[in-house]
């Protein structure tokens, strides 16, 4: 019996791609649904190219209500009926209500190396940090933003040369190696955190 996953997405859907491409075979979980905040998200329409279903849940129709459009959104999922709940890019701060229905089955990608740089900026506040090195971590999803248990690390080196631009298209490249490969082994009951170079 397959692991069901959900995804959540508000922009593009890149790492999402690479999910529900990794979902096949002997990969013990597969897509059911990829949903969005915003109707107009790429991702959605690159989800219906892959031929996984999709919905949207507006969360500008709610003025800033977040329970109630939470509520929305907790329905929508439960009729997919989904097992893990990955988000990929999903820009909309989650409560401590809505994590809690989700405790345990979900993850998200954010990328730092957590717990340096929670929340937004992250590739300009590593660079004015002066780190050496940058990357990415995916971590179960609390009610605490971006904190949670790590399940997964990857690393990449920060350049003399670079920018926040440059950073985070070398991050972006090791998030699109390291979600496929943690959500594989979380999916199959293995929380032991992955660590890649």
């Amino acid at each position: 019996m397959s692991v069901r996953v959900a995804i959540l997405l508000s922009g593009g859907g890149s790492n999402m791609v690479r999910l529900v491409e990794s979902m096949t075979g002997d990969h013990p979980a597969r897509p059911v649904l990829v949903m969005s905040n915003d109707p107009a998200a790429g991702g959605l329409a690159r989800a219906t190219a892959l031929g996984v279903d999709t919905a949207a849940v507006d969360h500008r129709l709610f003025a800033g209500d977040r329970a109630a459009f939470e509520d929305v959104l907790h329905a929508r999922l439960m009729q997919a009926e989904p097992d893990l709940i990955c988000l990929a890019g999903f820009m909309r701060i989650l409560t401590g209500d809505f994590t809690a229905r989700w405790a345990g089955r979900m993850l998200n990608i954010h990328p730092s190396l957590l717990p340096k740089y929670r929340g937004l900026h992250t590739h300009a506040r590593a660079l004015e940090a002066g780190d050496t090195e940058a990357g990415c971590t995916v971590h179960e999803v609390t009610a605490d933003l971006d904190d949670g248990p790590i399940r997964g690390q990857a690393r990449v080196p920060v350049m003399p040369d670079d920018c926040a631009e440059s950073l985070a298209a070398r991050v972006l490249k090791a998030e699109h190696r390291l979600y496929p490969a943690v959500v594989r082994r979380f999916a199959g009951g293995d929380r032991t955190p992955l660590m890649l170079g």
